[in-house]
């Protein structure tokens, strides 16, 4: 049972991680124009930077559960292999960013190396 707690506290830290980085990217978008004394204060007022930064924070919380009840060699190759998987998807699908068959291609082969390197 500890085992399956740790297997779901991975997978809400693994959504969490990619919520997170899709929170940045989208509030990214303002800082744009440039570095300014402006800059700063519309980071820390934006709401999707501030955010991005509170799941990243819930993330760190939940992927620590996790590992004390998962191998860190296990904990850590899945979490690498679904954010992958689930930021490519969101960057593709809500930013609209391409996505190549060369891209696919090297992130299949990503995914089978670490893969491999834990069987």
């Amino acid at each position: 049972m500890a085992t399956m707690i740790g297997w779901i506290a991975l997978g809400v830290a693994l959504v969490l991680n990619a919520s997170a980085n899709a929170l940045l990217k989208a509030g990214s978008t303002t800082l744009r124009e440039g570095v300014s004394g402006n800059m700063l204060l519309h980071a820390v007022t934006n709401p999707y930077l501030v955010g991005g930064v509170g799941l990243f924070a819930l993330n760190v919380v939940c992927y620590t559960f996790a590992l004390s009840r998962l191998p860190l060699s296990l904990a850590y190759p899945a979490m690498v292999i679904g954010g992958l998987l689930i930021v490519t998807s969101a960057s593709v699908l809500l930013f609209g960013e391409s996505f190549s068959y060369i891209q696919a291609a090297a992130l299949a082969l990503i995914i089978l190396g670490v893969t491999m390197l834990y069987i």
